[in-house]
């Protein structure tokens, strides 16, 4: 089983090493010889070997044909996810940049070695070129899938979610294996140089970036100052305010005090009037049973 997966590698590295276009007729020849041979258990894996995207078969060319470049990216990628967890986020965002540079750099030495073998890269497929070359910088499973040289499909991978690199590969076995590596393409552009450098305008940079938030930070207090003193002046507007108001209230508890004692010596009048109202009902009574009786008599002596 061991001697098939090792010639079942070699079959795929042959096939994922030719032109796009020869790809497919070349597999099913592949797969058609090896009927009736000892290796006929390949026929059916053979047969299932997708073809690559335009992008995967570009950084599989670039793994071949370039392939110390490559070896410098991933060598790279593994120092910096090494190094990041001690680093500062300034420095992070510094080696960021650097290694945009590298895979940018990258990908045009790849469009480049493309158009020798008669494929004109577009703009998509070489943003996708190099998201999977960043991809391999910031995850290790995706560089040993880019590693491989048997990719079908481009990878994403932003170092934080993990990443099922196996799917973009043409067979699990692919990672853990390395293409190998063939002449490189001729006349091409001289090879970018890829390490991890300084800017040179860095200093500049962080000056004028310094400068960027010194002013926005002023033009933010300035703001700030000018809410500051609006909300002074209405605090002061409100205390104002509120004093009146509280003088009024004291103004009114004293007229409500002063109406409760009136209120209350009223209720002492009333009182003694209602005395006398009863008294002087009383003596009315009295005096009409008096006439009365007086009148009862003189009618009787009338009579």
């Amino acid at each position: 089983m061991a001697d098939a997966t090792g010639e079942l590698l070699a079959i795929a590295d042959e096939l994922y090493a030719l032109d796009l276009a020869d790809f497919t007729p070349a597999r099913d020849a592949r797969a058609k010889e090896l009927k009736g041979t000892d290796l006929a258990e390949l026929v059916k894996p053979v047969k299932a070997l997708r073809k690559p995207s335009t992008a995967a078969w570009v950084v599989n060319l670039l793994v071949r044909h370039e392939t110390e470049q490559v070896e410098q990216v991933l060598a790279v990628g593994a120092a910096l996810r090494e190094a990041q967890a001690s680093m500062s986020g300034e420095e992070l965002r510094a080696l960021t940049r650097q290694r945009r540079q590298l895979t940018a750099a990258v990908t045009s030495q790849a469009r480049a070695v493309a158009k020798e073998r008669g494929l004109r890269v577009t703009d998509a497929v070489a943003d996708q070129v190099e998201a999977t070359l960043t991809a391999a910088m910031v995850d290790e499973g995706c560089a040993k899938a880019v590693r491989s040289g048997l990719l079908v499909a481009s990878i994403e991978a932003t170092g934080v979610d993990d990443v099922d690199a196996g799917a973009a590969v043409a067979l699990p076995e692919a990672l853990g294996f390395s293409a190998a590596p063939r002449e490189p393409v001729a006349e091409l552009p001289k090879r970018p140089k890829l390490e991890v450098v300084p800017d040179p305008e860095a200093d500049a940079k962080v000056r004028r970036a310094a400068e960027e938030k010194l002013s926005a930070a002023e033009s933010e207090l300035e703001d700030a100052q000018g809410e500051l003193d609006a909300a002074g002046e209405e605090v002061s507007r409100l205390e104002a305010r509120g004093l009146q108001l509280q003088a009024e209230i004291e103004e009114l508890r004293a007229r409500i005090a002063a109406l409760e004692e009136e209120h209350d010596a009223l209720d002492e009048e009333l009182a003694e009037a209602e005395d006398a109202r009863d008294e002087a009902q009383s003596s009315v009574a009295d005096l009409t049973r008096a006439r009365d009786a007086a009148r009862a008599a003189l009618d009787k002596l009338s009579g």
